[in-house]
């Protein structure tokens, strides 16, 4: 399976500093999409099927400095869904921003003014947490054996690094983990079911009803995640 890791600061740091919490997702090829999350659209998931079986096995990191690796998401534009790879953290000054980035808090969002961030998914079949001060670590998604699809909710903005190239940069939204997830982590990803997925990624309502919305969908959409515990960190 091919794994993503999604943390506070650069990976380097996040596995030597207790202030960067990590967890990490994994985009498995052989994933069915049951409850049709992007339409039954065949060419987007056959793009997305061909790139994590190109990828499979590799840990996908936060994109860096120097390993400029992309990871898909799917934006909604001109009325029709598509698949981009972009730069996983923001970019600030022409480099990875210094302040954490890799996630945003749904609370922050929903305090923001105007109107979000352009919005996002990140296509993911499981995602991992620690437990403390257990440090044991479980897996969340659907059967191991059979691979769902599931949508991480994600903001997006454009980024230039220092040499003038151009990319999206997008960050991955942690809500409160709901009554039946918190005994393992506190934060969860803000997931977005098929019902809701117009509606996220239109991005047309205010901050406040929007993120409101989307965690009372996810919600929903959490009652159907299994949780695991796994002998190692993924």
């Amino acid at each position: 399976m091919q794994s993503s890791t999604l943390c506070y600061g650069p990976l380097s740091e996040a596995r030597t500093n207790l202030w960067a919490m990590c967890a990490s997702y994994g985009l498995d090829p052989r994933f069915s999409d049951p409850d049709a999350l992007f339409d039954d659209d065949a060419e987007l998931l056959d793009e997305l099927r061909g790139w994590a079986a190109r990828n499979a096995g590799e840990t996908l990191l936060p994109t860096g400095k120097n390993l400029r690796n992309l990871n898909p998401i799917v934006r909604e534009s001109a009325g029709r869904r598509q698949l981009d790879l972009a730069w996983w953290g923001y970019l600030v000054d022409g480099a990875p921003s210094k302040f954490p980035s890799i996630n945003t808090r749904s609370e922050r969002l929903a305090e923001r003014r105007g109107t979000l961030p352009s919005t996002a998914v990140v296509p993911a079949t499981s995602w991992f947490e620690m437990q403390k001060p257990s440090r044991q670590w479980f897996s969340f998604g659907a059967d191991a054996t059979s691979p769902q699809l599931f949508a991480l909710a994600a903001v997006t903005q454009p980024g230039r690094t220092a040499d003038g190239a151009a990319f999206t940069c997008f960050s991955v939204i942690m809500r409160p983990a709901p009554e039946h997830l918190a005994d393992v982590h506190d934060r969860t990803p803000l997931l977005i079911p098929a019902s809701f997925m117009g509606d996220w990624l239109a991005g047309e309502a205010p901050p406040s009803e929007l993120i409101a919305a989307a965690i009372a969908e996810s919600d929903r959409a959490l009652r159907e995640v299994a949780v695991t515990p796994i002998a190692k960190r993924p």
